[in-house]
């Protein structure tokens, strides 16, 4: 997978800019501040139709302006593919591959495999359940792009059992069937996300406590699923049960909190609480591991994605670095930049070319970003 060109228009802090490609190694240098990550969000969103950083498509959009437009020219399995999202609020944002309108999300970010490494991730360990979850489904999309719809689909469910609490005011006594319809759908569509969650976390710490015994040598790597259903899963050995499982376990689990779901007026179990743990050597990493421990561990989970990809859909997904190299130690750094595959494009944005081996530059594509315009810099060549 190959992105060749980029055009933004009223993206951020860009106007107007068209990007072409042409390295598997691309560098953007710039200070602090100048627009290096909204380049690296511009392609993140073409694959997981989701921001880096905005919580509203609205902020994508430059200052001042009403709208703004992504779009890309990849190349996947040699065949040309373009790929282009416009964004108008309040109007549903458009979704078009190779000019032809896309109304199913499944449809468009099966198209663009990315796997996103940032500051921020580093925090993956210390951060909230909720960071854990968007990590994860974000993952699982990458190689099942119908996962997005199902969990849309949930939290709809979800959203609508909710107001229906609120409207129930606690009242016990309330006809509550219509909340049991409510739990019956969201039991199927959850219990259906937490098998493919454990389908893929099995897969992907088996890779990663790989990864994770190469860089610290002496520790052993465990990734657990939190899951208010089931309660916590070790995925260092496969789970042993199936979907049916977990959806009678959902169902028996919502009767036994319904009253306290009334009382509370709101969901308090489901695929929407559930968290992701990781122990070093069995003990917590959240809570005893050290800085550099934890940055190992999200290392592995990182590379482990970008690993897994290329097993399930036989290309390499594109890699996204965001300064996260000038925050690593100089063996995780090389042990980075040695475990990226020759054909894996990899865009890294940094403040310069000075932490990087004058070996690494060579072949390397670097553009420079001034006062919100990007230049090609061949002087680096």
């Amino acid at each position: 997978m190959f992105i060749k060109s980029l055009k933004l228009k009223n993206f951020r802090n860009y106007t107007d800019i068209n990007l072409d490609f042409n390295s598997d190694k691309i560098l953007i240098i710039g200070k602090n501040a100048q627009g290096k990550t909204n380049l690296l969000e511009a392609v993140y969103y073409l694959s997981a139709l989701d921001s880096l950083r905005a919580n509203n498509d609205s902020d994508l959009i430059k200052w001042g302006e009403n709208y703004c437009n992504i779009k890309a020219d990849i190349q996947k399995f040699d065949i040309n593919v373009e790929l282009e999202v416009n964004i108008n609020p309040p109007e549903r944002k458009k979704l078009k591959v190779n000019g032809l309108n896309k109304n199913k999300s499944s449809e468009f970010i099966s198209n663009l495999s990315v796997v996103c490494f940032t500051v921020n991730d580093l925090l993956l360990l210390r951060g909230t359940p909720e960071d854990r979850r968007k990590w994860l489904d974000n993952a699982i999309s990458q190689i099942f792009p119908a996962y997005l719809e199902r969990l849309t689909k949930y939290n709809k469910i979800k959203t609508q059992k909710n107001n229906y609490l609120k409207n129930l005011k606690g009242n016990l006594q309330a006809d509550t069937s219509l909340l049991d319809i409510w739990n019956e759908q969201l039991a199927i569509t959850g219990s259906n996300l937490i098998f493919i969650r454990l389908s893929f976390l099995y897969e992907l710490q088996k890779i990663a406590s790989e990864k994770h015994k190469l860089i610290s040598d002496t520790e052993t790597l465990s990734v657990f699923y939190n899951s208010t259903i089931i309660g916590d899963i070790c995925l260092n050995e496969k789970f042993p049960y199936g979907s049916e499982y977990i959806l009678e376990n959902f169902k028996q689990k919502l009767e036994e909190k319904k009253q306290e779901e009334i009382i509370r007026a709101q969901s308090i179990i489901g695929a929407h609480r559930d968290d992701v743990s990781f122990l070093i050597n069995k003990k917590d990493a959240k809570k005893f591991a050290s800085q550099g421990q934890q940055r190992t561990v999200v290392l592995a989970l990182k590379l482990a994605e970008l690993q897994l990809i290329k097993e399930k859909i036989n290309t390499n997904a594109i890699l996204l670095l965001d300064d996260v190299l000038a925050e690593l130690d100089d063996l995780r750094q090389n042990f980075l930049l040695d475990a990226i595959g020759n054909n894996t494009q990899t865009i890294i944005t940094s403040v310069d070319t000075l932490q990087f081996k004058e070996e690494y530059l060579k072949n390397v594509e670097i553009f420079e970003i001034k006062d919100n315009e990007v230049i090609k810099n061949k002087a680096f060549f």
